[in-house]
C-alpha cells in the first residue's frame, strides 16, 4: 500500500472518530451490533470500528449481523465475510428471514423486504442484549433522504447520526454519517472489499438516483452544495421560515 492510500484511511477513519465523538456514540464496554449487508459501506464501517478499538483507551465489543432474506436472490459471499470477521476479532451472526414478496401483492418488494430485515435485526438485539446498533449510512445518504423527504412528504427530516429508541433500550448510531459516498468508495477500493454475488432484482433506486442528480447540478452551482446542504440540517433559523 503506498503512502497516498495509508493517508487517505486514516483521514477516512479520523473522520468517523469525528462523528463518533461529536454524537458521543460509543463508550467504553459498550456492546455494538453491525448490521452488515455486504456492500461496501457496512464493510467499511465494521473495518473502521474494528480499527479505531486498536488505538483507543476505552474497550468495546463488536458483533456483525447479517440478514439473509429467502425469498430475495440477494447473496453475498459468506465466507469472505466470516474471515473478514474473524480477522477483525467481531463474532459474525447470520440469521434468516422470510419476507413474503409474494403473498403481499401490494407493497413494494423493497418495503416489504427491508421492513423484515429491520424487525429480525432490532429482535435480536433486543434478544441478545445489544444497547447499539451501527448502521453505515453515510453523509450523502443523509443528504438524499432530506431531499426527498421535503420534495415527497414536505418534511424536514434525515437519518440522524445517533437516535434512541425503543423508549431509550437501543440507540442507533452512524459512524460514517461525516463521510461522502466516493470517500467509502475509494475505502473499499484500497482494501480490496469483495463485490456480492448476487445484486438484488427488486432493487429500485429510481427517486433516490433522481434526486442524486439534483444534488449534482447543485454542485455545478456551487462545489460545496453537498456540504452546505448536510450543515444546513443544523442550521435552522427558524425566525425566517413561515
Amino acid at each position: 500500500m503506498n503512502k497516498s492510500d495509508k493517508n487517505f484511511l486514516r483521514k477516512v477513519i479520523n473522520l468517523s472518530g469525528k462523528a463518533i465523538n461529536q454524537y458521543k456514540m460509543v463508550e467504553g464496554n459498550d456492546k455494538i451490533l453491525v448490521a452488515v449487508s455486504g456492500g461496501k459501506d457496512s464493510l467499511a464501517l465494521l473495518d473502521i470500528l474494528a480499527e479505531r478499538r486498536k488505538f483507543l483507551p476505552i474497550d468495546y465489543e463488536l458483533h456483525a449481523i447479517h440478514i439473509v432474506t429467502d425469498d430475495v436472490p440477494y447473496e453475498i459471499d459468506r465466507e469472505f465475510l466470516s474471515r473478514f470477521c474473524e480477522v477483525r476479532h467481531v463474532t459474525l451472526h447470520v440469521r434468516t428471514t422470510h419476507a413474503g414478496i409474494e403473498e403481499k401483492p401490494d407493497k413494494k418488494p423493497c418495503f416489504t423486504c427491508s421492513w423484515n430485515r429491520r424487525k429480525e435485526l432490532f429482535d435480536f438485539a433486543q434478544k441478545n442484549g445489544f444497547k447499539k446498533v451501527a448502521f453505515g449510512h453515510h453523509l450523502d445518504d443523509a443528504i438524499e433522504t432530506l431531499m426527498m423527504n421535503m420534495l415527497m412528504h414536505g418534511n424536514i427530516s434525515s437519518i440522524p447520526g445517533k437516535l434512541s429508541m425503543f423508549d431509550g433500550n437501543i440507540e442507533v448510531i452512524r459512524p460514517l454519517i461525516l463521510l461522502t459516498n466516493n470517500e467509502m468508495k475509494e475505502y473499499a477500493r484500497i482494501k480490496q472489499f469483495v463485490s456480492l454475488k448476487k445484486e438484488c432484482p427488486y432493487e429500485d433506486h429510481t427517486l433516490r438516483n433522481t434526486t442524486r442528480q439534483m444534488i449534482n447540478q447543485f454542485e455545478k452551482l456551487n462545489p460545496q452544495a453537498k456540504i452546505n446542504l448536510f450543515k444546513s440540517m443544523g442550521n435552522i433559523d427558524e425566525e425566517y421560515l413561515p
